[in-house]
């Protein structure tokens, strides 16, 4: 394990957590965001970098698409950046040209300071208070992020938080997954475990209809690579199988595969819902990781999480969280030649 300094805002240090395994499997996270900077998995060719991450923490302000953020206090969408609980209507903070709030608003989770907490060689804790009133959400939260390495080369994040007053929960990890450093992504062979989507409007805000994946271009049962979906922008939550594994309480999601490596990424989750994301609004202007210029295509996004909207449609899962409970996420992104 290795702490440095990655930079400074508003009178707070910003740390970079280095956690590695004996193997070569490494992570690099920031509490800026609680965002995951690097995740490097070992090949037969050699060390590969899996995710896309940027090298100052200038750029992260500027121009991050949200890479490997931790957003909340709702990830996704919430419609007209609205919503009622018992009876009583709040009004959140909506994004920037938006009337809708995305990743909780324009100062989320995502892009605030964290506390380091408990750290060792192959975990670390981060901490995040949001008082009541935080872009109009209501009640003090509690939100504990926390990364560690599995020595079968998985990258296990738990994510867990309380609120003294009733209010919408639901937080995601948003990594840009390239398993091969290709510009474009879209080869890479996508799997997703939904019989079911939940279509939405042109705001991306779900319409409500919870409708079937068959015969259509958002049919990932079977293995297939997302390029020939001509004219089709990948931004869509897919409605989880219910087949939680009995020993761990999570379901296998989805799964990545390159065929130019062979590298294969497995996603599992406790959460009703996976938002995949081609990447197809990613533009950089500065180098990322290794130099690499990003732009449209350049990873893929496979976002855990309960569905957007939730807090306005009746029949989704329930995202309220209510005091005396515990919010309890847990996602492995699990991978394997």
């Amino acid at each position: 394990m290795a702490m440095e300094k990655f930079g400074r805002i508003e009178g707070e240090d910003v740390f970079e957590i280095t956690l590695k395994l004996p193997t070569g499997f490494t992570a690099k996270v920031i509490n800026w965001g609680a965002v995951l900077r690097d995740l490097i998995v070992p090949t037969p060719s050699g060390a590969q970098h899996v995710v896309l991450g940027l090298n100052n923490l200038d750029d992260y302000r500027a121009y991050s698409p949200n890479f490997g953020s931790t957003p909340g206090r709702f990830a996704n969408r919430i419609g007209d950046a609205r919503f009622s609980i018992d009876g009583k209507t709040f009004q959140i903070t909506p994004n920037k040209g938006s009337k809708h709030s995305l990743h909780g608003g324009p100062n989320g989770f995502g892009k605030r300071v964290w506390r380091v907490g408990e750290v060792t060689p192959t975990s670390v804790a981060l901490h995040f208070h949001s008082p009541n009133g935080d872009a109009g959400f209501p009640g003090n939260a509690e939100v504990t992020c926390v990364y560690s390495l599995a020595p079968d080369h998985s990258l296990n994040i738990d994510l867990t938080a309380t609120s003294d007053a009733p209010t919408p929960m639901n937080l995601t990890h948003h990594s840009y997954f390239n398993l091969d450093g290709s510009p474009d992504a879209r080869d890479h062979e996508v799997q997703i475990f939904a019989d079911f989507y939940t279509p939405t409007d042109p705001d991306l805000i779900p319409t409500g209809e919870i409708r079937s994946v068959d015969g259509s271009d958002y049919d990932f049962r079977q293995q297939r690579p997302i390029r020939n979906a001509v004219g089709l922008v990948y931004d869509t939550n897919f409605v989880a199988r219910t087949f939680p594994d009995a020993a761990s309480g999570l379901a296998y999601l989805a799964s990545l595969h390159s065929p130019k490596n062979g590298l294969i990424m497995k996603v599992f989750s406790n959460q009703p819902g996976i938002q995949f994301y081609d990447g197809a609004k990613i533009n950089v202007p500065v180098e990322g990781l290794d130099g690499v210029h990003y732009s449209s295509f350049s990873g893929l996004c496979f976002e855990p999480q309960n569905f957007p909207d939730a807090p306005n449609k009746r029949h989704f899962p329930s995202a309220t969280l209510r005091p005396g409970e515990i919010y309890s996420h847990k996602i492995v992104y699990a991978f394997q030649v």
